[in-house]
């Protein structure tokens, strides 16, 4: 088990064990870290160069959202995560936009289809998933018509 983790361009989701422990799912590998899933983004928005708090307030301040607010991790690489919850809550999941193939609904949960094949079954209304795919989206674009 890790105790410090980046998040990086094959990341696809963090999602929360226990309360101090959380799954990273990238293209290629599944890792356990000894961290709770807000403790990672926090860790990473550092990593380059600002903060979970710093990120959240820019989301504020860009798009004017500040319930389950998307944060921008790298806006180099347009590295832009959302939850699924308030990330307050313990069950929240953090997932990455530019990853996303597609989702659907089955059997009561919504199943996101990673661009990689991988299949994320979560507990979470397709429409509040559409909802933050749609709140990520415009914040990417506001990002990229500042960076012309």
């Amino acid at each position: 088990m890790l105790t410090n983790y980046e998040i990086n361009s094959s990341t696809l989701a963090i999602i929360p064990i226990s309360k101090t422990v959380s799954k990273i799912i990238e293209e290629d590998d599944v890792i356990t870290v000894n961290k709770n899933t807000t403790e990672i983004i926090d860790d990473s928005c550092k990593f380059f160069g600002s903060s979970y708090l710093g990120r959240h307030e820019g989301t504020k301040n860009l798009i004017g959202i500040n319930y389950k607010a998307p944060i921008v991790i790298e806006e180099t690489n347009d590295i832009i995560f959302f939850p699924t919850s308030s990330p307050r809550f313990d069950h929240c999941y953090w997932i990455c936009l530019k990853k996303i193939l597609k989702y659907k609904k089955e059997a009561g949960k919504t199943i996101i289809v990673f661009k990689n094949g991988y299949e994320l079954p979560i507990n979470i209304s397709t429409g509040s998933l559409e909802n933050q795919i749609l709140r990520s989206t415009l914040l990417e674009s506001v990002l990229r018509s500042r960076k012309i």
